[in-house]
């Protein structure tokens, strides 16, 4: 049986527990329920800092720990299932449960309730941090650390409009696996802009291409799109902000950009990485299903 690796937290010495009856390893644990500590965590696909990284998990994020060595943790998140190795110093056993989610598209972190002190770090949008109190217009944090406490809402709190979101990321710098207001790349665009909205959504283009929505036909003449049609290429994903224009994070100008839709298909096209594979449409959400993300 093939397996995606991404998905699939099995090695030849080691597996989840839960994946015995299906996959043959040396031996199989249960793993060890963490979080993580650190603003932002790089998930690579190897235990090595000079590796790129796949992915990466926002401080909050849950996570299981199967295997600890020299320094890397291997461990599956448990939000989008992703799998890969994470520095074992950007996770915590203890944490305590979130409270509530960044939702200012970046905040500061700092040392005291004021601005004026120097900032101690900052986190992006859709972290989750336990707010333990407020001091005036600050909330604080296990750590000791403060945070602006208007940037912050209840973990079930959900925007109303996931490309909202999303054009709030424009310009931002690309960067491959990222997820953070300091660079991201296509499908982690739509994914943290779809999480904000309490749309779970799966982390990588293929895997949204063949979960998120209904299919939607397009032709050559880009007809009958809407704001919030998901557009995809092979390795590629965008989502339409009005029926002609893609907001997209991009390599060819290496960062995230809104431009004609025909333009990007035709410069795609013609620098040989195909055509549009697909078109997806989610459907509007009942004011019951939005914060359950």
């Amino acid at each position: 049986m093939t397996f995606d690796r991404r998905l699939t937290p099995a090695r030849a010495d080691l597996a989840d527990e839960r994946l015995r009856a299906s996959v043959t390893a040396e031996r199989y644990v249960p793993g060890t329920p963490m979080r993580v500590s650190a603003p932002a965590a790089p998930l690579r696909r190897t235990p090595a800092p000079d590796v790129g990284y796949d992915t990466e998990a926002l401080m909050g994020e849950a996570v299981r720990a199967f295997d600890e060595h020299e320094g890397f943790a291997w461990v599956q998140l448990e939000r989008d299932g992703y799998v890969g190795y994470m520095s074992s110093d950007a996770l915590d056993g203890s944490a305590p449960e979130p409270t509530h989610r960044v939702a200012a598209i970046r905040t500061f972190l700092y040392p005291g309730p004021s601005l004026k002190l120097p900032q101690a770090g900052h986190l992006s949008l859709g972290a989750a941090v336990a707010v333990t109190g407020e001091e005036g217009d600050y909330a604080r944090l296990p750590s000791g650390l403060f945070v602006f406490a208007r940037h912050l809402a209840p973990l079930d709190a959900a925007e109303p409009d996931f490309v909202a979101v999303a054009e709030r990321f424009l310009h931002t710098p690309y960067l491959w696996g990222g997820k953070t207001s300091l660079g991201l790349d296509c499908s982690g665009l739509i994914q943290v802009s779809l999480q904000a909205a309490g749309i779970m959504a799966p982390r990588d283009s293929d895997m949204q291409e063949r979960e998120l929505g209904t299919p939607v036909p397009v032709g050559d003449d880009l007809a009958g799109l809407r704001r919030g049609d998901l557009v995809f290429w092979k390795g590629h994903v965008g989502v339409m902000s009005d029926p002609k224009h893609l907001l997209h994070a991009n390599g060819h100008h290496m960062r995230v950009t809104l431009e004609p839709l025909a333009d990007v298909r035709d410069r795609i096209a013609g620098n040989g990485y195909g055509g549009i594979t697909g078109v997806r449409r989610l459907p509007p959400l009942s004011h019951g299903e939005r914060g359950r993300g």
